[in-house]
């Protein structure tokens, strides 16, 4: 009796803190709400000699007071904790936030691709962030499992968007759209396991570059692969590589090797893990969990091994097994003209026909691409100093860029089935990001987080009115400029903002440069003082700025 005792004591301990809120939103007396919740605590905890005490008070049952004490238990759910609960303030889990320097990098980023769509003539769409799930599913094969359902919306299944190329479709099927080259750079979301160090997120950039239309072959193909040769030429990343194949090819190679038709998808998400797995482990998984034959996977691996260029098309066309399939003879023709156009591009020094890359989205009909960097030099440098061997693990971030055809995919989507050739690259934004802030870090020279050209400061006190005209004045001729926001800033204060800003040029207003129509024009990084007239400070920051 006693430890019972002791329990509902206890109990009514926590309890009496648990719903303090709803005494005070309540009409309930303390008093009475200690019987109920100490006759619920002796119900509760079932002790003998307690529940026949309680049947002994006159007018009220068990039944009464759970009923009650499941009332007030809804109101406090329905109050909250007024605020007081604790919680930990992070951002979910494959996402992150990104400060002024950081948004500086991946706007130059972001500026330096979209100059180079734009160049090859793209234009540029928008569509939703989230798409019927009908919409997506049965598009991305094994991938299909990470896409992030949403509830129920008013009657529509809905899913967010797992990357741009199939809303791409969707809107050529609907919009009966036959021929356009756009560019489109958006959030996507995947439910993967994210490697924020590789640049890996569950959210994150896509930068896709599409052609669609019914073109001569290869053409529109290799001015992807030239897109994508050119972005990462200027910015820089280090050595890389783009790994070229075809479907075709890789569906004849499982053809003449042995695997049945029904597993030439699930044979191609297997070989697509060879750039994170050893030959001996895909081989494993093919075998002992996708039911292949050892004999049919040994095949496979003897030419995956595979790479070169166009001789090695030429000599897969007169292999006695590859010759055998129509599938791998159109799409190795296909690759060896390819390389004719990538010659006249002058970008073959960085591209290898590689029959291990298999891209394990369904939706590849013929020339698939990706390219991944094989050095990111500036960054390994810096760290092999710093690090030792490991450096080069640190920035280690695998594919940056890739693509392919997909002829059939608006098709899909269209009710007549009307098909519309495609083909595109996307670019892994978020990976380069990765590589471009580790240079940053390792670089001396400052990032700057604003575009701000001049300050607009005073040299004596009582100016406030004279410096808000001049930059007014400025601001209206296109000027990116700041000001202090206090009555009587110090002039050193001002000149310590500049220099930590990064702002180039201080226009210095005193009372003896307003009597005289000038303005004290200082370059921050080497101190040096001009007195220009009024009249000429505008042409003159625009001279000292845009050059």
């Amino acid at each position: 009796m006693h430890s019972d005792l002791f329990l509902v004591l206890l109990y009514f301990f926590f309890f009496f803190f648990e719903i303090h809120t709803i005494f005070l939103h309540c009409g309930i007396t303390m008093l009475g709400m200690i019987w109920v919740r100490a006759c619920s605590a002796l119900v509760g905890f079932r002790a003998p000699t307690c529940v026949r005490s309680l049947h002994s008070f006159p007018g009220i049952t068990v039944a009464q007071i759970d009923e009650e004490v499941a009332k007030l238990l809804a109101l406090k759910a329905q109050l909250g904790d007024d605020g007081k609960t604790q919680f930990v303030l992070k951002t979910p889990k494959g996402t992150r936030d990104y400060n002024p320097k950081q948004m500086a990098i991946r706007e130059k980023v972001f500026n330096t691709i979209i100059r180079c769509f734009k160049r090859h003539g793209a234009e540029t769409i928008d569509t939703p962030v989230f798409e019927l799930k009908e919409t997506l599913t049965g598009k991305y094969g094994e991938d299909s499992k990470l896409i992030y359902d949403l509830k129920d919306q008013g009657g529509e299944l809905l899913s967010l968007r797992y990357d741009l190329t199939v809303p791409f479709a969707r809107y050529l099927a609907m919009n009966k759209i036959t021929n356009i080259k756009r560019y489109h750079i958006a959030k996507v979301y995947r439910r993967d396991n994210p490697a924020m160090t590789r640049g890996r997120y569950r959210e994150f950039y896509q930068c896709d570059f599409d052609i669609a239309g019914q073109y001569d072959a290869m053409i529109p193909d290799a001015e992807c692969l030239k897109i994508v040769h050119e972005i990462l030429n200027e910015l820089d990343l280090g050595d890389f590589r783009i790994k070229v194949n075809d479907r075709r090819i890789l569906d004849g190679m499982f053809a003449v090797c042995g695997v049945p038709d029904d597993k030439f998808r699930t044979i191609c998400s297997t070989v697509d893990k060879l750039d994170k797995m050893s030959w001996e482990d895909v081989k494993k998984e093919m075998v002992n969990e996708k039911g292949l034959s050892e004999e049919a996977a040994d095949q496979i691996g003897e030419y995956v091994s595979m790479q070169g260029g166009m001789d090695l098309a030429e000599r897969l066309l007169q292999d006695h097994k590859m010759s055998q399939s129509k599938q791998a003879c159109a799409g190795l023709s296909d690759i060896k003209l390819l390389f004719k156009y990538l010659q006249l591009f002058h970008v073959t020094d960085k591209v290898v026909f590689d029959l291990s890359l298999a891209r394990g989205l369904d939706y590849y009909t013929g020339v698939i691409y990706e390219a991944v960097l094989t050095q990111a030099s500036a960054v390994s440098a810096t760290n092999e100093a710093q690090n030792g061997a490991n450096a080069e693990e640190s920035v280690s971030v695998g594919s940056v860029a890739g693509g392919g055809r997909y002829d059939g995919l608006v098709g899909m989507f269209d009710p007549k089935g009307r098909r519309v050739p495609c083909v595109g690259v996307s670019i892994g934004i978020e990976r380069i990001f990765s590589i471009m802030e580790q240079k940053a870090e390792a670089s001396p020279e400052k990032v700057r987080t604003t575009e701000v050209q001049i300050m607009v400061a005073s040299a004596q006190k009582n100016l406030l009115e004279e410096r808000l005209q001049l930059i007014s004045e400025l601001w209206n001729a296109g000027i990116k400029a700041e000001v202090m926001y206090k009555k009587n800033p110090k002039l050193l204060s001002q000149l310590q903002y500049c220099e930590e800003a990064g702002i180039p040029l201080v226009a210095i207003l005193g009372e003896q440069e307003l009597k005289d129509g000038v303005v004290k024009l200082r370059v921050v990084a080497t101190r040096e003082e001009v007195d220009i007239s009024r009249a000429d400070l505008i042409s003159e920051i625009k001279r000292r700025t845009e050059a």
